[in-house]
């Protein structure tokens, strides 16, 4: 592990990882405007989440599934994923993003799942950020049919066994929208994230197709 991060925001204040997870307990989160970007802060008006009251994978992805297309794995390319996630044309991802999360990973705040092919090549993965029993989703990725769809599911069945009580998407997305995400005023998150305040552990299942 390298030296400590040191990052500051559009105003000049440092960013320490203890900030970070206070901040997402306040329903703020850190994003820049490009790769070389600074960092500010958000606080949406409206969040999108998936409770498992509304959670549901297509059909079309259950007969994916069954077929057992990639091997799924938890915590073992963190870095390669979220570089992965910030590898596109427009980014929110900054390297300091990058830097950041990458510190909560080896601190066990955060957390990837990745998709492998046969050959062994990463082809799709996601990451987030465990904030008590809510699960805020970051970025995903995919090189391949499916993948990131798959990593998606994997996390819930993580999530549901481990006690969590939702995935936090952040914005409504037609992608998230078929798993059953739906918005929420800024007010009914509060509620619902003081809803999560026990720590839950991030253990992986063994899923059965």
């Amino acid at each position: 592990m390298g030296d400590p991060v040191t990052v500051t925001d559009a105003d000049g204040y440092e960013i320490t990882l203890e900030l970070v997870l206070h901040a997402y307990g306040q329903r703020c989160f850190p994003m820049a405007d490009e790769r070389e970007g600074v960092i500010n802060w958000y606080r949406p008006a409206r969040r999108a989440i998936i409770t498992w009251d509304r959670w549901k994978i297509p059909e079309s992805l259950h007969k994916v599934i069954k077929q057992q297309p990639y091997h799924i794995s938890v915590d073992a390319a963190f870095a390669d994923v979220i570089a992965a996630c910030a590898k596109r044309p427009s980014t929110w991802i900054s390297h300091d993003i990058e830097d950041l999360y990458t510190e909560l990973h080896h601190q066990g705040h955060a957390h990837s799942l990745e998709a492998w092919n046969d050959a062994g090549e990463l082809i799709g993965g996601l990451y987030g950020l465990v904030i008590g029993g809510c699960f805020c989703g970051e970025s995903m990725f995919h090189r391949a049919d499916n993948a990131a769809k798959m990593c998606v599911v994997y996390l819930v069945d993580i999530l549901q066994a481990n006690g969590f009580a939702m995935l936090d998407c952040q914005q409504q997305t037609p992608h998230m929208e078929r798993f059953g995400a739906y918005e929420i005023s800024d007010e009914a998150y509060a509620v619902q994230l003081a809803a999560c305040t026990a720590v839950r552990p991030f253990i992986s299942p063994l899923r059965k197709s």
